[in-house]
């Protein structure tokens, strides 16, 4: 999502609190929950499960290692639930023409330095670059090169744009900001 108008642009960058990972983080719960009751009802010697018999799974090695699971699952999922609750990788990036200021802001993990926030002057800007991989791991990604910083990313690896629209935002941009685009 993105405001422009003549003189600034606004590009809203969505972080941690996707579809995706809302749907692997109760997926993940529940399956490390479902292991973890095998494993104690193993070791219990009680059905916590109905469709489980207690007595089919025995406790050393099978129940210690469905236990195992269990857990490390259940840190897994907790690890995504507290990114999409502090909604990491979130922000903005606003490129203002008449300020002649770039700002790029980004929410972090909690801490001292949580809040992300770099600033650039345009004149400093020297190219918006796009890194395209094509083959068993696509990847397409929006740089801009900034003299003497090096290339910062502005668009998520993970937001699979195709080529066409990876193109479009950049060459909408690289006019907006009068740079050139490059190519990798």
């Amino acid at each position: 999502m993105s405001c422009r108008s003549e003189n600034i642009w606004i590009e809203l960058i969505a972080g941690s609190r996707k579809t995706s990972n809302f749907f692997w983080a109760v997926i993940l719960f529940w399956g490390s929950l479902g292991f973890l009751l095998v494993g104690a009802s193993s070791y219990l010697g009680r059905n916590l499960i109905s469709f489980c018999s207690s007595q089919q799974i025995l406790f050393f090695p099978q129940g210690v290692v469905m236990a195992f699971y269990g857990i490390a699952g259940l840190f897994i999922s907790s690890y995504l639930w507290c990114t999409i609750s502090w909604n990491v990788g979130s922000g903005y990036d606003q490129f203002d023409r008449k300020e002649g200021i770039v700002c790029i802001f980004r929410w972090g993990f909690p801490g001292r330095n949580r809040r992300i926030f770099l600033r650039f002057l345009m004149k400093d800007i020297q190219s918006i670059r796009i890194e395209a991989r094509e083959g068993f791991s696509v990847r397409r990604i929006l740089y801009m090169e900034i003299r003497g910083q090096g290339a910062l990313p502005l668009i998520r690896t993970d937001e699979n744009l195709t080529p066409r629209e990876i193109e479009q935002k950049a060459a909408e941009l690289a006019y907006f900001l009068r740079v050139p685009i490059e190519v990798f």
